[in-house]
């Protein structure tokens, strides 16, 4: 009975080889662009689709389904505008998450102006 061997790095130790930290995946890009490069050659065509996807077509026995059409137009709106991350705010000495900012909202009733209250219909 043999022992497995340890492989790799231990745990703590620096990044060496590969691509730089922060820096982007060629064929992720090179795909993405494709992608955009394919929706802007049908960029007017994609509104027919979703109008036929969310109106039906009886004829041919497709039911109306607008859900399935906006989960399609989500899915296409990643590509242009990927999600963003979250993200937490630091105070100012990177000590911790800053103190959340109190915004009150009044809502106030506004008179009409003289001169339109002189004016009767």
């Amino acid at each position: 009975m043999s022992t497995p061997c340890k492989r790799g790095k231990p745990v703590g130790s620096r990044k060496s080889g590969g691509r730089l930290k922060g820096t982007p995946n060629l064929v992720t890009r090179e795909f993405r662009e494709t992608v955009n490069e394919l929706l802007r050659g049908f960029a007017d065509k994609i509104p027919l689709w979703l109008d036929a996807v969310a109106e039906g077509d009886p004829p041919v026995g497709r039911p109306p389904d607008p859900a399935r059409a906006l989960d399609l137009l989500a899915k296409l709106a990643e590509f242009a505008a990927p999600k963003l991350a979250r993200m937490e705010h630091m105070d100012d000495m990177g000590g911790g998450r800053a103190p959340a900012t109190l915004i009150e909202i009044e809502f106030v009733h506004a008179q009409a102006p003289a001169y339109l209250a002189s004016q009767t219909p």
